[in-house]
């Protein structure tokens, strides 16, 4: 449980350090302490109360409003239900937000790695955001350093610029503070689980000196995937962090990331046998017997031991804060973030050509080929920085809680490629082939296999992309009952590509290849913006109505450019910007004497602009549109001093407007997006020391994507998974904590890719033990 602190417990901290520091503590005074709590800011504190699970403002300086009167929906996970689930990475943390998951397995014979996150319908991983600035790097993030996660959902060109349609996640970093503390946790459990985390804090000057203040978190982490053979995620981080000028009118913030990541990746589990299964091959007797075939082990590991996956991630950042008086905060962020990843993934193919049987009476001999090898070798850098000043005006009647600002960036993304399986290799003396891997057993395959050289082809992509950036945000208070909120936002930004590619001789005695340089760019004006009116009819509730807009133009999300014109890419540079405006009514109360938030919308989210792909000539046309329209409903908060609820519904609609279907049954839906979602967790204080949990995630049926493939199941089935917690703390500095995910062992697909030859088995039942400490 969090404490809670006030301007007073300094003071008397501050007088009673005096009595027990050493010699050079002793001479501080106590007109000093007083002076010290003279220049702390003020926490207001409202009763003895202890609200977990509910943040009532988000640490974006762009929001004007509580979240009470903020008119859109925005949810926050604080790090205490992060704490009470284990949650260890932000696509677990994400299981607490209705309809936001990683439903897609990847693109083809390619498999995504890091968080590839779908949120309402589109893919929102190019719009997670760390402390406010992009973080577009392919990296699966921990939360060892995590104070929240906020999820913003519609539109939200005038927050951060080109986005995904449908929002962006937040991750908001722990900051040194005055208080000295340290915890640590141990924790081990199924597949091979070892973790260890500490959070270490300590106040650096004396009390009356300068505020100075330094935090440690860092992480080591080793497992397996439970259910998986082969499968495993390793990584340490550290992320340490120093402040100055705490409690004075200048604070500055210096922080550090470092991550290592060591994994082998997972290309997932043929679909042979699951319901909606039907052999791609055209021979009968082959198709007959495919057709009733048994269902693979979903432990199966079709890759190699070669498969890697290395990611090394540095993030530095300084933050300055000033108070320029009459409310009025000046603010400066400056970040340079780097990450490299390293990758292969064998990517093998249940299609007519890569599944053989040559004894269709003995499923023992049938084989998978393994014959693509999917190599990832991408480095992303940013360096940005924003100016935001924010405070309250009053003219007149009418009080403006204003923010503003400015923002320039440069983002680059390079990428080097990798010869294929059995491919021609050229200008490499003495190599002729890149060799291959023998096929895997269907119902046995072994992972300890070789021949596949990884050779660099020489080829590679450079893409950037350069924003300047302009936004305003007031909210107007009119009264104790009207209110009006809005945002206007202008960025001018330039992409740049530039792609070597190897094109190879069309004859068959070619020895060598040629690359062919490609140099590409755009460059255009966004303007987006969003209003909203908030009405409150008691000071504990509001009614709101809304109205935002998005872009996101050609590149915007993969730095990648092609020639305009040609119809064969889908970031032509005569593209235009993709557009979304969302609309939304809604509600949010305040009960229980504030300590539970219940809120409720209807939203409706259309885009244009689409890029969409014709069927027949597989050329791309700018004439697509989308909608996705539903319901959103959540809860949290303490019911009681003891019981503390997290949960959140919602339904997603969507339908093609405009433009072919993309969905492989040809449904007029949006793939990758179950028609409704539920997510719950809760938490019970029985005493003497004990703490309960209980949680579900539930998913509607959705239906995955199309590239031509037949056979393949069209839809992943609805599934309800729940989870359990119990902890007891031993004393004030110890507690221990079980976690039981999957509770009644519950067989599902958490992923498909887009050809349907291949998914993602839902975890079965696992466990976690927990030792927590805390001083």
């Amino acid at each position: 449980m969090s404490m809670i602190k006030s301007r007073k417990h300094h003071a008397v901290a501050a007088i009673a350090a005096s009595l027990s520091a050493p010699l050079w503590a002793q001479t501080q005074t106590a007109a000093q302490a007083q002076a010290t709590d003279q220049v702390l800011p003020t926490i207001k504190v409202t009763a003895d109360k202890d609200v977990p699970y509910k943040v009532d403002a988000s640490a974006n300086p762009k929001l004007t409003a509580p979240l009470l009167d903020t008119p859109q929906s925005i949810q926050i996970i604080p790090e205490q239900v992060l704490r009470e689930q284990a949650a260890t990475t932000l696509a677990e943390a994400l299981r607490n937000s209705a309809g936001v998951s990683t439903f897609f397995l990847g693109e083809n014979g390619s498999t995504n790695t890091g968080d590839a996150i779908y949120m309402r319908g589109f893919d929102a991983s190019s719009s997670i955001f760390v402390d406010g600035i992009r973080d577009i790097a392919s990296i699966s993030r921990d939360t060892f350093n995590i104070e929240q996660v906020e999820v913003v959902k519609g539109p939200s060109g005038s927050d951060v610029g080109r986005s995904s349609p449908t929002g962006y996640i937040n991750l908001v970093t722990k900051k040194p503070t005055m208080d000295d503390s340290f915890s640590g946790s141990l924790g081990f459990g199924s597949a091979s689980f070892k973790r260890a985390s500490i959070d270490l804090n300590r106040a650096l000057s004396a009390p009356g000196g300068s505020g100075t203040a330094f935090r440690l978190n860092a992480v080591v982490q080793d497992n397996g995937v439970v259910g998986r053979d082969v499968v495993k995620n390793k990584r340490w981080a550290v992320a340490p962090s120093l402040a100055f000028g705490l409690g004075t009118e200048t604070r500055v913030y210096v922080d550090l990331l470092h991550v290592d990541q060591d994994n082998i990746p997972d290309g997932g589990v043929p679909t042979i046998g699951l319901p909606g299964y039907t052999s791609p091959d055209t021979v009968a007797p082959i198709r007959t017997v495919l057709n009733t075939a048994a269902k693979v082990d979903p432990s199966n590991f079709y890759g190699t031991t070669g498969d890697f996956d290395r990611v090394h991630a540095d993030m530095f950042t300084v933050r300055v804060e000033h108070e320029l008086g009459n409310g009025l905060t000046l603010r400066n962020t400056t970040r340079y973030g780097r990450t490299a990843e390293n990758s292969l993934i064998t990517s093998w193919t249940a299609t007519q050509a890569g599944l053989v049987t040559p004894n269709q009476n003995d499923p023992t001999t049938w084989t998978l080929a393994r014959n693509n090898a999917n190599n990832k070798d991408q480095v992303n850098t940013i360096l940005s920085n924003q100016l935001n000043v924010t405070g309250k005006i009053k003219s007149g009647s009418i009080e403006n809680s204003m923010s503003a600002g400015l923002e320039l960036s440069r983002e680059e993304q390079q990428n080097w490629l990798y010869y294929g399986i059995n491919a021609v290799v050229f200008n490499v003396p003495g190599t002729t082939s890149s060799g291959s891997y023998p096929a895997a057993n269907l119902y046995a395959p072994n992972a300890n296999v070789s021949g596949y050289q990884r050779l660099r082809t020489g080829a590679s992509t450079d893409g950037a992309t350069t924003t300047a950036g302009a936004y305003l945000f007031d909210t107007l208070s009119f009264n104790d009952q009207w209110m009006l909120s809005g945002g206007l936002r202008v960025d001018h930004y330039r992409t740049s590509y530039f792609g070597t590619a190897l094109v190879t001789a069309t004859t068959a005695t070619a020895t060598a290849g040629t690359l062919t340089p490609t140099s590409l760019a755009i460059s255009d004006s966004l303007v987006t913006g969003k209003i909203g009116l908030v009405y409150k009819p008691l000071a504990n509730g509001s009614v709101y109505v809304d109205y935002a807009t998005g872009a996101q133009p050609p590149g915007g999300s993969n730095f990648a450019l092609a020639t305009g014109g040609t119809g064969n890419s889908a970031n032509r540079t005569d593209f235009d910007p993709q557009k979304t405006k969302t609309y939304e009514l809604g509600t949010k109360w305040d009960l229980l004497d504030k300590n539970l938030s219940l809120s409720g919308a209807l939203y409706r989210t259309e885009v244009s602009n689409g890029v969409v792909q014709d069927p027949v000539s597989l050329l791309y046309f700018q004439s697509g549109k989308q909608r996705v329209q539903g319901v959103e409903v959540g809860a949290v908060g303490q019911l009681t001093k003891r019981w503390g609820v997290s949960a959140g519904f919602t339904t997603m609609n969507t339908s093609i407007v405009s433009g072919p279907a993309i969905t492989s049954d040809g449904s007029n839906v949006l793939s990758y997006t179950p028609r409704n979602s539920f997510t719950f967790w809760t938490s019970y204080d029985v005493g003497s020391g004990f703490l309960v949990g209980f949680g579900g995630l539930h998913n509607a049926a959705l239906h995955r994507g199309t590239d031509g493939a037949v056979g393949t199941p069209k839809q992943v089935d609805a599934y309800t998974v729940f989870n359990a917690m119990g902890s007891y703390k031993i004393n004030r500095n110890f507690d221990v904590q079980l976690n039981v995910s999957n509770l009644f062992d519950k067989d599902y697909v958490a992923a498909i890719n887009k050809s349907g030859y291949r998914y993602t088995p839902g975890a079965p039942r696992s466990y976690k033990l927990t030792a927590n400490m805390l001083f």
